[in-house]
C-alpha cells in the first residue's frame, strides 16, 4: 500500500464523520498496526499538505491535521460515489466532449487523464463520452487540473440515440470506450479477497474493535481505488452478471457489520490535539443504507 493513498482513505471514511481533523499522534497510532511507522506516516502528510489536501493548526506542543477547503470538496464528491445506495438511472443521453480546436500532444495526453479519472471513455482521438457525467462539474474538475487553457477548444454536447437502422448500439459503444474486461477482472479479485471475511461475520460477528476497524479502513481503501478506475456506468449498459454490482453489495454489508466496533475502536482512540475525542455525525450510519434488512442490521 501507498501511505499517502491509504491517509487519503481514512480521512475520508474515518476522519471527515468527526470533524475532518485529527492530532498527528492519534493518526499514527491508529495505523500503527497497519505496519506504517512513524517516519513514514510524518511524511505522507507533509506531501498532502504541500499538494494542498491538508493544513495544519498548532494546539500547544501538539498539531492537528485538518482537510483544506478544496480538500474537503474532494471528499464529498468522491463520498457520493463511494457510498451510494444504488446505481444511477440513465436518460438514455450521452455526454461528449468534443476536442474542437487543436490541442498540443501534452495538452491531449493531460486531458485524457483528467477525463479518464472522471469516468469518461474515449473514442477516437478527439471524442470524450458518458452517458451521466455532469458536464459542467467535469468542465470545473478541468480548471481545478490546471487545464483551463484547453476549454476553448472543447465542446460539450449532449447527444441522444436515433435509433438508426443498422447503427452500432450503445452496448458496442460502451465495448469501444472502455475496456470492462479488466474492470470485470479488478471486481472478482475485490470479491475473492473480502467474501471471506463476510462470510465469517455472518457466522460469526464477535468480532474485536480493533480488528474491525482495521479491516473496514482495508475495504473502503481498496473500493475507493476500484471506483476511481469504474466509469460508473448504468446497470442496462453494463454486462450481465456484472462482477462490479456483486462487490458493491459485498461492500455495503461487509462495512454495516464493521461500523459499530471500528466506531467504539475510534471512541477510544481518535484524539485531537486538545485531548478531546469528537463523536460522529449522524451521518455516518447512513452510509450503504438500503431497504435491505440484512445490510441494514
Amino acid at each position: 500500500m501507498q501511505a499517502g493513498s491509504l491517509i487519503i482513505s481514512v480521512f475520508g471514511d474515518v476522519i471527515v464523520p468527526r470533524g475532518s481533523r485529527i492530532w498527528l499522534g492519534s493518526l499514527i497510532r491508529l495505523l500503527e498496526p497497519l505496519d506504517l511507522n512513524e517516519r513514514l506516516i510524518r511524511t505522507s502528510v507533509f506531501r498532502l499538505a504541500k499538494e494542498e489536501w491538508l493544513r495544519t493548526e498548532p494546539a500547544g506542543r501538539r498539531t492537528d491535521y485538518l482537510l483544506t477547503a478544496s480538500g474537503q470538496r474532494r471528499f464529498e464528491e468522491a463520498s457520493r460515489h463511494i457510498y451510494a445506495s444504488s446505481a444511477p438511472l440513465w436518460d438514455r443521453r450521452w455526454r461528449l466532449i468534443i476536442a474542437a480546436g487543436n490541442l498540443t500532444p501534452k495538452q491531449r495526453e493531460r486531458l485524457r487523464l483528467a477525463l479518464f479519472w472522471q469516468g469518461f471513455g474515449v473514442l477516437g482521438n478527439d471524442c470524450f463520452v458518458h452517458p451521466s457525467a455532469d458536464l459542467t462539474a467535469a468542465f470545473d474538475a478541468l480548471i481545478a487540473e490546471g487545464l483551463a487553457d484547453t476549454l476553448d477548444k472543447l465542446k460539450p454536447l449532449f447527444a441522444a440515440d436515433a435509433q438508426l437502422g443498422g447503427a452500432a448500439s450503445d452496448i458496442e459503444m460502451v465495448n469501444a470506450a472502455w475496456n470492462l474486461e479488466r474492470l470485470a477482472d479488478t471486481y472478482a479479485e475485490f470479491v475473492e479477497r473480502y467474501q471471506p471475511a463476510l462470510d465469517q461475520l455472518r457466522s460469526d460477528d464477535s468480532v474485536d474493535d480493533e480488528s474491525a476497524f482495521l479491516l473496514r479502513i482495508l475495504l473502503i481503501h481498496d473500493y475507493r481505488r476500484l471506483l476511481l478506475r469504474d466509469p460508473e456506468l448504468p446497470d442496462v449498459l453494463l454486462p450481465a452478471n456484472w462482477p462490479g454490482q456483486k462487490a458493491c453489495l459485498l461492500c455495503k454489508e461487509l462495512y454495516r457489520r464493521l461500523l459499530p466496533p471500528s466506531e467504539r475502536h475510534l471512541n477510544q482512540h481518535f484524539q485531537l490535539a486538545s485531548g478531546e475525542t469528537p463523536t460522529a455525525s449522524p451521518a455516518l450510519y447512513e452510509r450503504f443504507r438500503t431497504a435491505d434488512p440484512l445490510i441494514a442490521a
